[in-house]
This record gives C-alpha cells, sequence and structure tokens, in this order.
C-alpha cells in the first residue's frame, strides 16, 4: 500500500492545476435546452480512506450494476455493490522507487472489463512496472500484459472487445497508444498537440472512450472534449483529431448518456459534473454541495450515473467517495 507522505508532489502539480484552471474561460452554453437530460437524487454510496491512499480514479461497471474502481494512490481495484458494501479485488506489486511522473507514487488509473470479467488496469510507476495489467476473473495474481514508457502515465483505457485491441490515454507524452489484448507491443496510434499538455499543466490526454466509430479523448490542460475517428481501411488507423467541446475547466474523465453524442464529464479541480451536448456547449449539473470533491470519472447504465470523486486537493476533511444519481431518459 502506498501511504501519501510522498503527496506534496502531488501539491505541487494541484498549484499548476489551479493556475491552469484560472487561465480558462468557460464556454458559456444556455442555462437548459429542450432535451437534456435531466440529473436528480445523488447521493454518495460509498466513502473510502484518504489516509490509505484509497483515491477513486477510474470506474468499470458490472452486469449487475456494481462498479470496479481503481484505488490510485493504494494502487488496489475494489468492487462496490449497489448497497455500498466494497471489497478488494487486487493489489498491484509494490515498486520499490517508483518515478511516476508529476505524482511520484505509484498509481493505478484506468480500468476496463471485458464480458467473461476479465479486468484491464494501467499502472503508472515510473518504472518498467508501467503498462496495462490484467486481472483474471478467477482471482489470480495481476500480470501484466504490456509494458508502456517509464516517462509516460497511462490514464483513461479503453477496450474493443470485437478487435481485441485496448486502447489507453497518455497524459504526459500526450498519446493515445495501442495495446493487443493477448499482450505485446504498444503502438502510438495518435498523437499531436491536441493531446498534449501544457508547460503550466504538463497533464494532457486523460479520460478515453470508444463510441460511434471513434476514440473520445479528454484533454485536462486545455480543458476539450476530441473525437479521433477510425480510418476506414482494415489496419483502423487514426484520422484527424476533431474538437467537440472546449472550456471544460481541468476535465477529467467523461461518459455518454446514450448513444448520441451527450456526455457527462468530470470537472476535477471546479467539484462539477458537466452535461456537454453534441454542440459543445455545457451547463453545469452536479456539484460540490452535492458530494463531489474532485471528481475523477464518471459511468452510465441506463438510469444511472456513477461519479467517483478522489478529494485530492481538498485541505480539510478529504471525503473520497463513489456518488450515484439519476438520469433521466435520454432523447438521443
Amino acid at each position: 500500500m502506498v501511504h501519501l507522505p510522498r503527496l506534496p508532489r502531488l501539491a505541487r502539480l494541484a498549484a499548476a492545476v489551479a493556475a491552469a484552471s484560472a487561465l480558462t474561460v468557460l464556454a458559456a452554453g444556455p442555462a437548459a435546452c429542450a432535451g437534456d437530460p435531466t440529473v436528480t437524487d445523488p447521493h454518495v454510496l460509498a466513502h473510502f480512506d484518504f489516509a490509505a491512499g484509497q483515491t477513486p480514479e477510474n470506474i468499470a461497471l458490472e452486469p449487475d450494476g456494481s462498479a470496479d474502481l481503481t484505488l490510485a494512490f493504494a494502487h488496489q481495484v475494489a468492487r462496490v455493490d449497489r448497497h455500498g458494501d466494497t471489497r478488494i479485488l487486487a493489489t498491484l506489486p509494490t515498486v520499490a522507487d517508483p518515478q511516476t511522473p508529476n505524482v511520484g507514487a505509484a498509481i493505478v488509473s484506468g480500468i476496463a472489463r471485458a464480458e467473461d470479467g476479465t479486468l484491464y488496469v494501467n499502472y503508472v510507476t515510473g518504472t518498467p512496472e508501467t503498462g496495462v495489467w490484467r486481472l483474471a476473473p478467477d482471482g489470480s495474481a495481476p500480470e501484466q500484459i504490456a509494458q508502456l514508457p517509464v516517462d509516460g502515465f497511462p490514464n483513461g483505457l479503453a477496450l474493443d472487445e470485437d478487435c481485441g485491441t485496448l486502447y489507453t490515454a497518455d497524459s504526459t507524452l500526450g498519446t493515445v497508444w495501442r495495446v493487443p489484448v493477448d499482450g505485446g507491443e504498444p503502438t502510438a496510434w495518435a498523437t499531436g498537440a491536441a493531446l498534449e499538455g501544457t508547460p503550466q499543466l504538463p497533464f494532457g490526454a486523460n479520460g478515453l472512450k470508444l463510441h460511434d466509430g471513434a476514440v473520445w479523448v479528454s484533454n485536462t490542460a486545455h480543458g476539450t472534449l476530441l473525437r479521433i475517428p477510425f480510418g476506414h481501411g482494415p489496419d483502423r488507423t487514426a484520422g484527424p483529431v476533431e474538437t467537440r467541446a472546449t472550456g471544460l475547466t481541468t476535465v477529467d474523465d467523461f461518459a455518454f448518456t446514450g448513444h448520441g453524442d451527450t456526455v457527462l464529464a468530470a470537472l476535477n479541480t471546479v467539484h462539477e459534473l458537466a452535461l456537454v451536448r453534441p454542440d459543445g456547449t455545457h451547463k453545469t449539473v452536479l456539484t460540490a454541495k452535492d458530494g463531489l470533491q474532485n471528481p475523477t470519472s464518471v459511468a452510465v447504465r441506463a438510469k444511472t450515473v456513477y461519479v467517483n470523486s478522489a478529494a485530492f486537493y481538498v485541505p480539510q476533511d478529504p471525503d473520497p467517495n463513489l456518488l450515484l444519481a439519476r438520469i433521466s431518459k435520454n432523447k438521443d
């Protein structure tokens, strides 16, 4: 388990995040639009131990509605059932001298689930253990299936099970990596300035989802939501990057509300969940008053929204938690 004396490095990153936030101008949208999904009845389902490093980072959902969470600084994977009961599924191996970019401590970040219950997670350490790890449904020890650059920060993770491919967003190298699901050499699928961070905040590509023939990526430093279409050839190369929304202050992870392009996005340092419309305008639907403390990730299943809060930058009474809310039927 990682204890938290290393968090002064995170505090320095927090200062950079705050400075970048001050420079970001929100793209104002109308207060409401006809047909917007509504998010109501928020409540915190489960609380975690900040002092033990249990800062929830990412979400994958089970068929029964349970949530599989990565607990970043504890380098654990936990399952929370619909009653709020939590059990630890796995702990990633301890790294003797982690050199994780911007953070210093080993953390578990993105998570994806296969239909057979296999879980894939990103482990970020600044050492050869950095990469994608597999957690088998039988509870056997986690296994590294792909190594990613030690100076990288693999973050959001998504699985294309039909093609046997994982995609992960690298926050420090400004890259979307493609990783064979059975292990092997990763390839840089997409790169470029739109995925990179800034000198003020060297933390770019973050959340990642597969949706409607494209890889969608959030960029924390730029406050943008990006769409990268798959090419038409059999090699599924990356098409040109499209910016679909701006002004999303320190956006972290996100999730689609339905089959269309409406998104719920976690805005980390401002403690908000934003609804982002297909035209890029957005509005706030949940805030700190609802229980958000540095929200890191979002998932949607039917009429339920799941939001993790890591409480990274909350100076007093940090409350890392999993919040649930109700979402109305979408018209997209």
